[in-house]
């Protein structure tokens, strides 16, 4: 018995003192992190003035604010590393302290704008670190009589669009689909729209720029260099924070022309995408008709789930000339007067995204985004998919149980003219179109995760004969951590070989 008790209390002693030792060392770890976020607000304070927003996990907000930007849930759980300090900049001067700062006291930094970032890249890290959040540097200042405009990072598209509008009716930019994107990581990427193939990219109509360097200075187009300028339109967000752009605004018609066909697999859709390919990219520049895939309720076959091709488009003139492009070039798409209809540039970005037309463009200005579980990869198409392979998809994509599509949207036009040295954007000459697969589900962690992004890795394996090839291409703003790594997770420098 005695032998018991003392083989107990001996027990209980270790326990006690495993539990002070982990209790010393959280709190060691909790004084030190203390002390480096305290040394780190204090430089900040030193660097820049008192108006400067910065929250730490001591905050009552510290959660809402990270949250309010994060599209992608898969990043956002009491598992995942939070940053150490969020930093809203009001100012160029915060941001050169906070990359002042963060360099001098070791954080990483992660800068995001509007937080579409699919992998979570602009608010997750392994190391500690600080997300600056340039979501309050949105200023946007419209030159009407040079054709040009100042925005800031921090802005929406959509709050860009509305401003242009606002002053021009005639004057519009070539930027991304969604209204929520934000500026600063849509440019950095390349950031296409529905008038890429008259105007190009974003990226290709930057003029100017300010940047915060590593060093924190704010340097200019002259001042950063030929090189540094070209790095930072379509190159990626690792040069340094770019807290404005100059930008070229483009020639819209007073009227504009939208009208969105769709196709059911009854109603011949894998012939209509397949014809799709051959014509879409070779269209006038003025026109641009994408693909959007998705699976819908058969209307034939009762229980049963069929593919649904949509082909919205946008057309920069009226209906009596489209209708007369489309009779040449595409009439098995069989586009007719009342499939159309006219409206101004502003009007049609309302359309693209399922706002009704004549209602509020203030709906624009909205930063509200639609949160999810998701995972998104990318594709790009230099000859066309024969029939089968195009029913080997379909099969593919009903397969899955959750909710998945994809997006087809046509090269050609300005975007073969323009050469792929011009910026740090590959996908010119030679790319008939681009693929964006999205699944998504409901369910927080891995377990709910693991069937969906599964699939999509063995729809991605899927398509790999009928894609770019050595290197196989993607575009750099659907981030993907899978690029460069094969499908079970290992690959040589051949197989890993990606073009972003």
């Amino acid at each position: 018995m005695n032998m018991i008790r003392s083989t107990t209390q001996s027990s209980s002693s270790l326990i006690l003192l495993y539990a002070f030792l982990l209790l010393s060392i959280s709190l060691v770890t909790s004084s030190s992190e203390y002390e480096d976020d305290y040394n780190f607000l204090q430089c900040l304070s030193q660097h820049s003035d008192p108006s400067i927003l910065t929250y730490t996990s001591k905050d009552s907000n510290f959660s809402s604010v990270l949250f309010s930007t994060i599209q992608s849930l898969r990043f956002y759980s009491p598992a995942i590393r939070k940053p150490r300090v969020i930093v809203t900049p009001l100012k160029e001067s915060h941001v050169q302290a906070s990359v002042i700062c963060s360099k001098r006291h070791g954080f990483q930094i992660r800068v995001r704008s509007g937080g579409h970032d699919y992998e979570g890249l602009s608010y997750v890290s392994d190391v500690p670190f600080v997300v600056v959040d340039l979501s309050n540097l949105r200023s946007i200042k419209i030159d009407v009589e040079n054709s040009t405009a100042w925005v800031e990072s921090g802005a929406i598209t959509g709050e860009l669009y509305y401003r242009i509008a606002e002053k021009s009716r005639n004057l519009g930019f070539p930027s991304v689909f969604c209204p929520t994107v934000g500026v600063g990581g849509s440019f950095q990427g390349g950031g296409y729209g529905n008038m890429l193939r008259k105007y190009g990219l974003a990226a290709d109509n930057v003029i100017d720029a300010r940047i915060v360097d590593a060093q924190g200075r704010v340097l200019d187009k002259e001042s950063m260099g030929e090189d540094l300028f070209w790095a930072i339109r379509g190159g990626g967000m690792s040069f340094g924070i770019v807290v404005s752009w100059k930008i070229r605004l483009v020639y819209v018609p007073t009227n504009v022309t939208v009208f969105t066909i769709n196709k059911n697999l009854d109603q011949g859709a894998t012939k209509l995408v397949h014809r799709w390919q051959e014509v879409a990219s070779e269209l006038p520049h003025e026109l641009f008709v994408r693909v959007s895939i998705s699976v819908v309720n058969s209307t034939t076959k009762e229980g049963q789930k069929t593919i649904l091709a949509s082909f919205p488009s946008l057309y920069l003139g009226n209906t009596e000339n489209l209708l007369a492009v489309m009779k040449e070039r595409f009439p098995e798409l069989g586009l007719e007067t009342k499939d159309c209809a006219e409206m101004t540039w502003i009007q049609s970005q309302l359309y693209i995204n399922g706002f009704p037309v004549n209602g509020s463009l203030d709906i624009l200005l909205s930063r509200n985004q639609v949160k999810r579980y998701a995972k998104i990869k990318s594709d790009y198409v230099k000859e066309p998919i024969p029939e089968t392979g195009l029913e080997g998809l379909w099969k593919k994509i009903l397969e899955e149980k959750s909710v998945a599509r994809m997006n087809f949207s046509p090269n050609g036009g300005r975007m073969a003219e323009i050469s792929e040295c011009e910026i740090p954007f590959p996908h010119r000459q030679g790319n008939l179109y681009s693929i964006q697969y999205v699944v998504g589900w409901e369910g927080a962690g891995s377990e709910a995760a693991e069937p969906h992004i599964r699939w999509m890795r063995e729809l991605h394996e899927y398509m790999t004969p009928y894609v770019s090839i050595s290197p196989r291409e993607a575009y750099l703003n659907y981030r993907d951590i899978d690029v460069g790594q094969s499908i079970n997770g290992t690959a040589t420098y051949l197989e890993g070989m990606f073009k972003r």
